[in-house]
């Protein structure tokens, strides 16, 4: 199912959903939130790189009850990405599908079947303002349920179905907000919204992504398959896609083409590798045919998300809109050159010293939000467009300058010395 059918139907049956469940709750007999819990769920659908932001929250509820005592909700295609975070048991993840929406309804009954047997303590809603994630909470069961309120129309309509009904600030960064819905189980609910909590950023220590050896030789050769070398050369990647969710994020093809002739031009020995999911591969294929090198190839549409991880952990850089690839590429040891546009890398950014944010900042910029259910008017993505070839060129250039003196300290592992670039190619100080 796309996105923007999933979007319609959270909107137009999510809303009168929620308002009955609302009327409905006040009429029955209301269990006090526990004390303490002892057992904690996490309700996380959509956006997989949203999830890895949410690894400080999964790993405070971990030293709070337990790793045994903690689970997630998740899409099926979210599996994966909390399986590579290691910090919830793969038996405590939860699946829904979302395939169709038969698949979607039948799945979310069962889902809601077992959670409710489990008999939790608390329910913790991780997504902004969906109403689907806001009505798997309430039908959990669970005691204690948190998630943000639209307390004078600060947010979407989803009704009144937490205990703990937190206001959203759309000044903290996304990983401090979802930490910060852990700790609003230590607040009274009747206390809210005033919640008094200084929170602080957390040490983002992601865990890195372990491929095994012969994942990685397989990775090894399929980048053999397109350089003609025994081995991988240095290696930039470029993921032209931004994903249906939010098509502002988009960066344009030309610039794409434009930062690719740039880059093989400035680094005789690097090739430039273009990414995607398989219904871009005609794209990325078009791109790879304008950029016209030898050293430019496409990987569209030829990776499982398990492969394009130990593809990040061959490559050099990463150069991404603001989507998934940004922050799956945090769990490996490559670099990243991110693009924001419509939304802001103050509350997006992954945390990682290994990651450059660029953004146009433009006067109505970022205008989509948490707030407006991340919708806009906007069709002309200027927010984008400003951000020129020109800077992103530079931006890589720092970056696989920066890459290159850690991997002669030993911080990463590198290829031979023989396939790296000479000195005189990275030119002037950036």
């Amino acid at each position: 199912m796309n996105v923007k059918k999933m979007l319609r139907i959270d909107r137009w049956l999510g809303v009168p959903a929620c308002f009955v469940a609302s009327g409905w709750q006040r009429l029955m007999p209301t269990r006090k939130p526990a004390p303490k819990a002892k057992s904690i769920l996490f309700i996380k659908l959509a956006e997989q790189g949203s999830t890895v932001l949410a690894y400080s929250a999964l790993k405070e509820a971990v030293r709070r009850v337990g790793v045994r005592h903690v689970f997630m909700v998740v899409f099926e295609d979210n599996v994966f990405i909390l399986e590579a975070l290691g910090v919830i048991p793969r038996e405590n993840i939860i699946s829904v599908r979302s395939d169709s929406f038969g698949s979607l309804l039948w799945t979310s009954l069962f889902a809601i079947r077992k959670l409710r047997r489990m008999r939790l303590d608390a329910a913790i809603d991780l997504e902004f303002f969906a109403r689907s994630s806001a009505l798997l909470t309430w039908a959990s069961g669970a005691r204690s349920r948190v998630g943000f309120h639209a307390w004078f129309g600060e947010g979407p309509y989803r009704g009144n179905l937490m205990t703990h009904r937190v206001r959203y600030n759309p000044h903290l960064h996304t990983t401090q907000t979802f930490a910060s819905l852990v700790s609003a189980l230590d607040v009274r609910p009747e206390d809210f919204p005033r919640f008094d909590l200084q929170p602080d950023l957390p040490d983002e220590d992601l865990p890195l992504f372990v491929a095994s050896p012969r994942e990685i030789e397989e990775g090894e050769a399929c980048v053999a398959g397109f350089t003609g070398l025994a081995i991988t050369p240095p290696l930039i990647l470029l993921n032209a896609n931004a994903s249906d969710l939010i098509p502002l994020r988009r960066w344009s093809a030309e610039n794409y083409v434009t930062l690719a002739q740039r880059l093989l031009g400035r680094f005789p020995d690097v090739y430039i590798a273009f990414t995607g999911a398989g219904d871009q591969a005609d794209k990325a294929q078009a791109l790879v045919d304008h950029v016209a090198s030898p050293r430019c190839f496409s990987l569209a549409g030829q990776t499982t998300l398990r492969q394009l991880l130990v593809l990040f952990g061959l490559a050099d850089i990463l150069v991404t809109n603001d989507s998934g690839p940004a922050h799956f590429a945090a769990l490996t040891p490559i670099h990243t050159v991110t693009l924001f546009g419509p939304e802001t890398p103050l509350l997006f950014a992954a945390l990682t010293p290994r990651n450059i944010s660029l953004s146009a900042a433009i006067a109505c910029s970022p205008c989509v939000s948490a707030l407006n259910n991340r919708q806009s008017a906007c069709r002309d993505n200027v927010c984008m467009q400003r951000i020129t070839p020109e800077q992103v060129f530079q931006a890589v250039c720092r970056s696989y300058r920066d890459r290159r003196a850690a991997s002669s300290d030993g911080a990463v592992k590198r290829r031979p010395a023989a396939k790296t670039c000479p000195e005189e190619a990275y030119g002037p100080e950036i």
